[in-house]
């Protein structure tokens, strides 16, 4: 069995408090995975964020480190795929830089992809609600599942929390499709779910525990709108045949 994993944490203005979530995203892994990687994706941060993981990872031991880091803040969606496609491992899990979701809960996401049933799992916090523990403000939770309902709608997507953000791929089958997406900003979950599933491929929502952490920086209402707007755009763009090679690249692989 597998037992190597490799970790993408896309991290933004992160000084305060990246160094703990890294300090126990390295003993977990350290104990449960000691073969894995450890990936932070530094996305044009205007503070420490850079140096407080490098500091963090002096005394990682046998993990492999790096951190990514530029200058211009490029958007939460090209860290993720940047740090995707630097991944050294097949099954890759990116986890927000707050550990929202613990990362206790990485086998619930990564076994079932060593196992073989799915090509990318999503934890969701729509499964079972019994599993958050600190919940989001009142207007942000609503706001979050009118979102969801929306893509769902215009997607044809069948889950109900795509914006969690803890989720795990097989990159083998991945890479052409993560290549091929552009969304940059906080829609480009959805973009990578749309199409792992024109593709084909094997996706599960899986209820994870969930609490939620100031910080957050996203915009109840602004964003929301120009996550609406990027939905559309996914649509668009598929209507244009923009995805169409990377979908057919992942239809015509012998494992598919």
């Amino acid at each position: 069995m597998i037992t190597s994993l490799s970790v993408v944490i896309p991290a933004y203005n992160e000084t305060a408090r990246l160094g703990k979530t890294l300090h126990t995203t390295v003993e977990y892994l350290r104990q449960n995975w000691p073969e894995s990687e450890l990936i932070v994706v530094d996305d044009g941060s205007s503070d420490e964020t850079a140096a407080v993981a490098r500091s963090a990872f002096d005394n990682s031991g046998p993990l492999r480190t790096s951190v990514i880091s530029y200058k211009s803040n490029l958007g939460k969606g090209r860290a993720v795929r940047l740090g995707l496609l630097a991944a050294r491992n097949d099954v890759v899990l990116f986890s927000d830089a707050d550990l929202s979701t613990p990362i206790t809960e990485t086998p619930k996401l990564v076994d079932p992809i060593i196992q073989g049933k799915f090509d990318v799992t999503l934890g969701s916090r729509a499964l079972d609600r019994d599993l958050i523990g600190v919940h989001q403000p009142w207007r942000r939770e609503q706001g979050g599942r009118i979102f969801n309902l929306a893509v769902r709608l215009a997607t044809g997507l069948p889950f109900w929390d795509t914006q969690c953000g803890f989720k795990a791929f097989r990159m083998s089958v991945c890479r052409p499709l993560v290549e091929s997406a552009n969304v940059d900003r906080f829609g480009f979950d959805v973009e990578l779910l749309y199409l792992a599933y024109k593709a084909g491929l094997r996706l599960s929502e899986i209820a994870v525990r969930w609490d939620h952490n100031d910080g957050s920086k996203v915009n109840v209402m602004s964003d929301s709108f120009k996550m609406l707007n990027e939905v559309w755009s996914i649509r668009q763009q598929n209507r244009r045949g923009i995805y169409e090679k990377a979908i057919r690249a992942v239809k015509d692989l012998p494992t598919q």
